[in-house]
């Protein structure tokens, strides 16, 4: 996660990434770590392109593989969206996934954030 210049922190999940272009189109590839669960299955990564006006766009995802990720494990992402994300561009970064500590049946939980290309 150290070598991704972008991150983000929250109580549950870090992420880190950075962004890749390629011919016309751009990559948000990363790296995400469970920090509080003693599992998370079904993760999902999301990302939206929000306008000037603040209208959501262009919207992707990413369905994260191993499908269960334990406490203190990483996992990588890829999210292809099909332009180019040039310096202002807004993202709408969602992540959901089932957390569990272990017989309790776990919760479905959903954050979000947004992040301005530099």
């Amino acid at each position: 996660m150290n070598d991704l210049p972008y991150r983000y922190a929250q109580f549950d999940m870090n992420l880190a990434w950075a962004i890749k272009h390629e011919a016309g189109a751009s990559a948000v590839e990363g790296v995400g770590k469970n920090i509080r669960y003693a599992f998370m299955e079904g993760i999902e990564i999301w990302i939206t392109v929000v306008d000037a006006a603040g209208k959501a766009g262009t919207r992707k995802a990413c369905f994260v593989i191993p499908r269960q990720v334990k406490q203190d494990e990483t996992f990588p992402f890829s999210v292809k969206l099909p332009l180019p994300l040039e310096q202002g561009t807004k993202l709408k970064f969602t992540y959901k996934y089932n957390g569990s500590d272990g017989g309790d049946g776990g919760m479905n939980w959903m954050q979000s954030f947004e992040w301005t290309v530099p």
